[in-house]
């Protein structure tokens, strides 16, 4: 039997102003800092990951107060290096998990552009035949599982990457690069209805980080997609 996915809590050690934006661009998403680093993990290749530069840990004198809430020295203040906290996949490192977000942020203020190559259900359904031996229920319902994440990281990278068209929403193939779907793809409602839900928390004018020119193309390709479903 396939148990669930494990994972393992990683103290990421990183300078304050890291960790603040991290911490910044989840609330923005509305995910947390571990989604962002496995979105990059989970659709990147480790030697990419590998390759990107380390933000390092803090330098000597970037410290955070903490106040100690067990132990003999409950309530006492405790000067620490800052860091974030974060639930991943075991194996991994922390300078790893630093890269991976560096990668992520680097999307998230367009300094980095990544292609992403679309995998659907059509390989887990390979996957679960590979060699002519059909796998048990549970392992495959673990490549389900699997699936689902993936697809669900996929779409915080794509609102994390994506651009205003020029010109406008004009095609459909327009509105599935604005929602991060892939050109002739037939997405049915649920799925419509999530990704719209998900690009206008984050580009919504009166949030934080509101766009009024992409919230336009969210809605026309929205609007358009419906139309020819």
């Amino acid at each position: 039997m396939t148990g669930p996915i494990r994972k393992r809590s990683y103290t990421v050690s990183c300078a304050s102003a890291f960790r603040d934006v991290a911490l910044a661009h989840a609330a923005k998403l509305n995910v947390n800092v571990a989604d962002l680093a496995r979105s990059v993990v989970l659709l990147a290749p480790q030697h990419v990951i590998a390759d990107y530069p380390d933000p390092g840990p803090p330098a000597a004198g970037d410290r955070e107060t903490v106040i100690l809430k067990s132990g003999p020295a409950r309530g006492r203040p405790w000067r620490r290096k800052p860091r974030l906290q974060v639930r991943m996949a075991p194996g991994l490192t922390v300078p790893f998990i630093r890269r991976s977000l560096a990668m992520a942020l680097a999307v998230g203020d367009g300094r980095l552009k990544v292609g992403i190559e679309e995998t659907g259900a059509a390989a887990v359904a390979e996957v679960e035949s590979f060699g002519g031996e059909k796998i048990d229920t549970a392992q495959a319902e673990a490549l389900r599982e699997l699936h689902d994440e993936a697809e669900r990281l996929r779409t915080i990278f794509s609102a994390l990457s994506f651009e205003p068209i020029v010109g406008g929403i004009k095609t459909r193939q327009d509105a599935l690069h604005v929602f991060g779907l892939p050109p002739g793809s037939r997405p049915d409602a649920q799925t419509l209805r999530a990704r719209f839900r998900m690009l206008a928390t984050i580009f919504h004018p009166d949030g934080a980080y509101g766009s009024h020119q992409r919230m336009a193309q969210i809605n026309a390709a929205m609007a358009l997609l419906r139309a020819t479903q």
